[in-house]
């Protein structure tokens, strides 16, 4: 290429001119190929750095968990693991653990976990320095709790790097609202979990940390964006964490990995001090969010952070407190439900869990109604891709410049890059064939023009009312409906976006949303899952056939939702949903 270049430039050139012309031209190639060189060995060398960081804070982790069991031999470790989050608080607030013991408890635990799966891309040394601060804090909602952070959520000193090479070496100057809130309640921040490059991606793997597993299933991804926190509250590694949900990356990892997840009404929590490689993009919002093992631990974060010093902290947040009298009551409620959303065909598991809840809930004296939200099959391409990606990829693209693609987030990339009038014949070609994959090339072209942006926003807030009548018109107070799963074989997320209607769907309307493991994948459920064919029979029914065939034993959830700002009805029913299965398997 180099020397084709040469030959056009130097093409009527006079002979003493072309000499010149040469020397200049291939001396401007081998600067380029040079510069490029160093470009590559300077990431290569940010990515070594960052993972010399991470190396020796999990060094400096397991000497001082040694050290401090070499100084309490009596620490009960197993006992402080298996206590809920309740129980937990109860034994800190009246002395009868010490915050020392949870926190090197937990640093061990989480350190055997990352060992397994690599979940963690630092273990705070500052969290081991807090604990002489504790006793500041012993009213706090959260004294004592170690909680764990997605990396995309700012704490002071360290990178927020969305698994992008060009965030690295840029740290954070101060604490997000989120966690300025935590420590106030007394909690303790100790662990930073992996995250799928660029976040806008369902698996969890970057050039930096690389891909990280499915505790349940080694040869499984534990989902994204929020994967590392997945892996390690499945685990067993931590009992609360924090994470980001834009299109699912809360609530998928929770059902992949087996816990409960809670995507908040966006702008309920404080988004200050996060971080993103898709800012200033409002048809498709993000949450932040708690994850943990049970629904009274979501509550507990939301209750903890529902407060008067982040509403200080971030004025620009709603001062609505928890409302104890929704999330304590036991009135029966109206359930809407749906089961195949006429997008992806839900696996059998995915089908049969639903099926099972729905009865389980009837049972218990709910009313049960059908509902499928209007025009659902392709309200999520025309309005949630377009306006997600309504840049076309460009600011996704220009957070990954100069660094090598993750074979993960790869496929996607590549559609991204493709210029405008190809994505449009392609969808021309592909239209009677395969109509849906057709509709996600159209879509993924973005606006091309801000009237065209801004009569998108409108064809979003119309759809919100939309939805919302038909929701008023059945009187209803909740949904039940499926969510992604079972978890899937490794190399497949990148492939398959078009699998995310069930999660995405909800941050397009801005609806409360979590996340409850009610059932595993059965034998049966495997030998059904042969003849799955899917909605449509197109190569992305056959994908996600492949994806998660395999499952065998691994968890499978429901997903609860709500009403913008019904957060604590949301909460609720999940609450309801875990307390009518776990009474079934009589735990």
């Amino acid at each position: 290429m180099e020397r084709l270049g040469c030959n056009h430039l130097l093409s009527g050139a006079q002979p003493g001119r072309r000499v010149a012309l040469l020397s200049a031209a291939c001396g401007a190639g081998a600067v380029l190929l040079l510069l490029k060189r160093r470009w590559h060995r300077g990431e290569r060398e940010l990515i070594a750095n960052a993972r010399a960081r991470r190396d020796r804070s999990l060094k400096s982790a397991e000497e001082a968990v040694e050290q401090f069991k070499k100084e309490h031999p009596g620490t009960e470790s197993a006992v402080i693991l298996s206590l809920p989050l309740e129980e937990l608080r109860r034994r800190l607030r009246e002395k009868e653990l010490s915050p020392e013991a949870v926190l090197y408890t937990y640093t061990e635990k989480a350190l055997q976990v990352t060992r397994t799966v690599n979940c963690a891309t630092a273990i705070l040394p500052e969290s081991r320095e807090q604990l002489a601060q504790t006793e500041q804090h012993r009213d706090g909602l959260l004294y004592g709790v170690p909680v764990s952070i997605k990396d995309n959520v700012g704490i002071k000193g360290h990178d927020s790097t969305c698994g992008t090479v060009q965030k690295l070496e840029h740290p954070e100057v101060q604490d997000s609202v989120v966690v300025q809130v935590l420590k106030k309640q007394g909690a303790i921040p100790f662990v930073k979990t992996n995250v799928p490059q660029g976040l806008l991606n369902y698996d969890c793997s970057n050039p930096i940390f690389e891909q990280t597993l499915n505790p349940c299933n080694l040869h499984k991804t534990p989902g994204g964006s929020s994967g590392g926190e997945g892996a390690l509250i499945g685990a067993g590694g931590s009992i609360l964490g924090l994470g980001t949900d834009i299109g699912g990356s809360i609530r998928i990892p929770s059902s992949f990995c087996g816990i409960c997840g809670f995507k908040p009404t966006s702008g309920r929590l404080s988004a200050r001090g996060l971080a993103s490689c898709c800012y200033g993009q409002k048809s498709v919002l993000s949450s932040v969010g708690p994850m943990a093992r049970d629904t009274d631990s979501l509550a507990l974060c939301m209750r903890a952070l529902l407060c008067d010093h982040m509403f200080a902290l971030d004025p620009t947040v709603p001062p609505l407190p928890f409302d104890e009298q929704v999330y304590a009551s036991s009135r029966p409620l109206r359930v809407g439900y749906y089961e195949n959303d006429g997008n992806l065909m839900p696996s059998p598991s995915m089908s049969r869990a639903l099926r099972e809840t729905k009865v389980l809930l009837e049972e218990a004296g709910h009313t049960l109604v059908p509902f499928l939200p209007p025009r659902l099959d392709s309200v999520l391409m025309e309005l949630g891709l377009k306006g997600l990606l309504a840049d076309g990829g460009t600011t996704l693209l220009d957070n990954l410049k100069g660094g090598c693609i993750d074979p993960t987030l790869s496929p996607q990339t590549t559609v991204y890059r493709m210029p405008r009038l190809l994505k449009r014949i392609l969808a021309v070609l592909l239209k009677p064939l395969y109509p849906r994959m057709a509709a996600s090339f159209l879509a993924l072209n973005g606006c091309r023009s801000i009237p065209e942006l801004w009569k998108q926003h409108k064809a979003v807030q119309d759809y919100h009312q939309e939805f919302i009548a038909e929701w008023r018109k059945r009187d209803l107070d909740v949904l039940l409906c499926p969510v992604l799963g079972p978890a899937y074989n490794l190399g497949y997320c990148g492939k398959l976006t078009s699998a995310l209607s069930y999660t995405a769907f909800y941050n397009l309307l801005n609806a409360p949303a979590g996340v409850v493991p009610v059932s595993v994948v059965s034998e049966e459920d495997e030998e059904e899952l042969k003849d799955y064919k899917g909605n449509f029979g197109d190569p992305w029914d056959k994908l996600f056939k492949q994806a998660v065939t395999g499952g065998q034993g691994l968890p499978v959830g429901v997903q609860c939702v709500a009403l913008p700002w019904q957060d604590e009805l949301c909460l609720r029913f999940m609450k309801e949903v875990e307390t009518l299965v776990r009474n079934k398997q009589g735990k």
